[in-house]
């Protein structure tokens, strides 16, 4: 691996002269709030943050940082979680907090070009205006270049996609200076390797994601929101594989086990009970097809015993089952205070998800752990967040974790769905990949030969 050095004052000066000194500070508490993201992995200072504002910024500073063996980590907006904006090599974080612009809205071709920097809801604000959206929903205010390198996904998946499905092309800054174009506004491209999408999902590690053009869907006129209760996981996940064999075309379909459906009614003050549930989202151009679909819904519900099924167009009332819902981890930080978190993503085919599920909670069992448990249920993404406060519950965790990945990926699914490799997840690349990691390698080398894109993120062992 490159022996990185660090910031001389001769390369502080090349930083000065490209970005302005007012875009540049080693102030502790600027590198402090950027040594860390929502993860629970360790912090990690860069010796110096930047604020590029431009594209061309961006490649200069990485064209210097690369002549002189500094390591680079780009910043979005520190909601990732398995540590992937941490600079553990220090260097320099390139922060995109300032490279937040919408570029060019093109309504007719839903189609809009942005700054890495801007916010996913910051985005959707402004896009609501003309009646559009971007799908994709990590929850968070993410930035679009954090969804981008992460490839985010979220909630609207099961209809709409992850990142990676919803961007038509993208500006790149490569680690040796060079600015790239990849992809175009055209909805067929079928012209040359697929750049962009290398990139996507890539974590920063083989260029640095300057400007996305993204493929945006119409607000829907009608949205209903459902919730059904069930008594048992087993019933509300064979719901979950019924209703995605319909062919119904739900907007959103999210499983919540017992233990945290009780928590999220206690504290959220809702009525959800203390059963596994499903929350459903419904989006039709017309009332009578939302209610068509509402019906066959209620339909297979029935059919597998649920307990309590409740539907809704009211607005108010349907954003505040997402909010419950999106607010969750911020809800566990509260009830348990001082707490440290375990947190998990992992895939598998929806065929699948019955016997992850079952082996998420024996796992649990094992370990003596106390687990929360929520998933995309209807992409077979799977979600556990383990809280511990000593280091022998921080052991058992690592266990259950490593134990629950395996599992995922023997059932012919990934390591992770949509938080990305970053540091957490580097070890099970081999498991996973096998061989095809080596070409990633190779694809890093002749993208990165020296190393310094976001080191130490999906190659551990380097």
């Amino acid at each position: 691996m490159t022996q990185f050095r660090p910031v001389s004052e001769e390369v502080l000066q090349q930083l000065e002269s490209v970005v302005g000194v007012e875009n540049l500070s080693s102030a502790e508490s600027e590198r402090r709030l950027r040594s860390h993201d929502m993860s629970h992995h360790a912090p990690h200072m860069a010796e110096l943050v930047v604020w590029p504002r431009t594209a061309r910024q961006v490649a200069d500073v990485l064209r210097i940082a690369n002549a002189a063996l500094v390591p680079v980590t780009p910043w979005g907006a520190g909601s990732s979680l398995e540590g992937n904006p941490i600079p553990l090599f220090g260097g320099i974080s390139l922060s995109f907090e300032r490279m937040n612009r919408i570029v060019a809205l093109h309504a007719d071709d839903f189609q809009v070009t942005v700054q890495p920097g801007i916010g996913y809801k910051d985005l959707n604000a402004i896009l609501a205006r003309d009646g559009l959206f971007f799908a994709p929903d990590p929850g968070a205010n993410a930035s679009i270049g954090g969804m981008l390198a992460n490839n985010a996904a979220g909630s609207r998946t099961v209809k709409y996609g992850a990142t990676r499905d919803n961007v038509l092309a993208t500006q790149v800054a490569l680690a040796d200076g060079r600015l790239i174009r990849t992809g175009s506004r055209s909805i067929k491209q079928s012209a040359g390797y697929d750049l962009t999408h290398l990139m996507i999902g890539s974590e920063g590690t083989l260029g640095v994601i300057t400007e996305a053009t993204l493929r945006l869907m119409p607000i829907a006129t009608v949205m209903s929101g459902v919730l059904a209760s069930f008594p048992t996981v087993a019933a509300a996940v064979e719901a979950v594989v019924a209703i995605r064999g319909s062919g119904l075309d739900v907007a959103a379909l999210e499983f919540i086990d017992g233990p945290t459906a009780a928590l999220i009614s206690r504290e959220e003050g809702v009525a959800w009970g203390e059963r596994p549930i499903l929350l459903m989202e419904v989006h039709a151009t017309h009332a009578a097809s939302a209610e068509l679909d509402l019906a066959l819904i209620e339909e297979i519900c029935m059919a597998l015993g649920v307990m309590a099924f409740r539907a809704t167009t009211d607005s108010a009332e349907r954003r505040q089952m997402w909010r419950a819902r999106h607010h969750l981890f911020e809800t566990l930080v509260r009830v348990f205070p001082g707490y440290k978190w375990q947190l998990m993503d992992i895939a598998v085919p929806i065929s699948s998800l019955p016997a992850l599920v079952d082996h998420v909670a024996q796992t649990l069992l094992n370990n003596e752990l106390v687990g929360f448990v929520i998933g995309h249920a209807g992409d077979g993404n799977v979600h556990v967040t383990m809280p511990y406060n000593d280091e022998a519950t921080r052991r058992r965790t690592a266990v259950a974790n490593d134990t629950i990945v395996y599992k995922a990926i023997e059932l012919g699914g990934t390591s992770t769905g949509e938080h990305g490799v970053g540091i957490g997840k580097a070890k099970f690349m081999s498991r996973e990949h096998g061989a095809a990691l080596d070409v990633m390698r190779t694809l890093k080398q002749a993208l990165d030969p020296n190393g310094i894109l976001n080191p130490g993120k999906i190659f551990s062992a380097e």
